[in-house]
């Protein structure tokens, strides 16, 4: 459940805001009574075994090495400057 919570409850108790998000909470906030933002939690990082990722893997195309390196070549330069 999404609880609203100020602006000010966000900056003087950011603490236990934070702890509350590691819990999986989502807080909507508030300022003058308007919604302005939503914290949510960020989504976990999982372990992946081994044996999972070469199952997905196993029937991927083999890659060409010549080929990718000709690719690469290609689009990316030694050139410091922004492309634009």
């Amino acid at each position: 459940m999404t609880q609203a919570i100020t602006q000010r409850e966000l900056r003087n108790d950011s603490g236990e805001i934070m702890r509350r998000l590691d819990r999986g909470e989502t807080f909507i906030v508030t300022r003058n009574g308007t919604p302005v933002g939503e914290l949510t939690p960020m989504r976990r990082h999982r372990f992946v075994s081994t044996d999972s990722v070469v199952a997905m893997f196993g029937n991927a195309p083999a890659i060409d090495g010549d080929r990718f390196r000709s690719d690469l070549e290609a689009i990316a330069t030694q050139d410091p400057e922004p492309r634009g």
